[in-house]
């Protein structure tokens, strides 16, 4: 499922792309990363509060949900506002996301095999997110930042119905 979701994202250089089509001057450009790493450090920490109480697969989901939001906007919209809102979608999303599947690795592995784990999953998302990012720039290259965008919400549809079917892990209450 990680690898999934994985392939549905592409490199955060896109958004900073984006943000230079809405005209946003380039002294501004980093911005663009600070409002993504804020809106995921900003949000992290309360889901993974959250996520240790409940459902990991319902944040998940939300996550997911996020993401597909972000493409939207950043794929139907040329504003600065616009982008801007979506940049920090996707700073929601992953703000939802990756703590979480950090924690579904260990808890979905072996004890004995965690290490393994982590490294056959990180390693399965870093493959993942070169095909994503090569397919969003063939897509960007054929037909544009839209279609980029727009292709990776239709793609993220996918992982967003496997979190059904991910499992679901008993935990102890704190």
């Amino acid at each position: 499922m990680g690898a999934a979701f994985t392939l549905t994202r592409f490199s955060e250089a896109f958004l900073v792309l984006r943000a230079q089509q809405t005209g946003i001057n380039i002294a501004w450009i980093p911005g663009v990363v600070v409002v993504m790493s804020l809106a995921y450090a900003l949000s992290a920490y309360p889901a993974g509060v959250v996520s240790d109480r409940s459902d990991r697969r319902v944040l998940l989901a939300l996550g997911i949900v996020m993401l597909i939001a972000a493409d939207l906007v950043l794929g139907a919209s040329a504003s600065i506002i616009a982008v801007l809102i979506g940049i920090a979608l996707s700073g929601l999303h992953m703000g939802f996301t990756q703590g979480i599947f950090a924690a579904m690795v260990p808890e979905t592995a072996p004890q004995s095999l965690r290490g393994t784990a982590f490294g056959v999953f990180n390693l399965a998302g870093g493959i993942c997110m070169l095909l994503g990012s090569v397919i969003a720039s063939w897509l960007w290259d054929r037909h544009g930042a839209s279609a980029t965008f727009l292709g990776g919400a239709v793609l993220a549809v996918l992982p967003l119905a496997m979190c059904r079917f991910a499992p679901s892990v008993a935990r102890r209450k704190p």
